[in-house]
């Protein structure tokens, strides 16, 4: 997993937290609320894909073959 990799799946769970955060307090006009709501929307969705690559990836690290452990190269769909 590359280092921006990472970093992007961080920041982006950052933002979302910051969204997350600004909705609660309710201080927010309606339609600051849905721009902030989709905003989180996205965010969601990315750190999803991340969490789901890694995962994929993690299986295929885990697989064993005659009892050795094989790495295979696993592209995202």
């Amino acid at each position: 997993m590359s280092a921006a990799k990472t970093e992007k799946f961080e920041t982006s769970l950052k933002k979302l937290e910051e969204v997350v955060h600004k909705l609660e307090e309710g201080d927010l006009s309606l339609e600051d609320s849905l721009k902030s709501f989709e905003e989180g929307m996205k965010l969601v969705k990315t750190c999803e894909t991340r969490l789901n690559e890694v995962q994929k990836k993690i299986e295929i690290l885990m697989k064993d073959k005659d009892g050795s452990r094989v790495e295979k190269e696993w592209e995202p769909e």
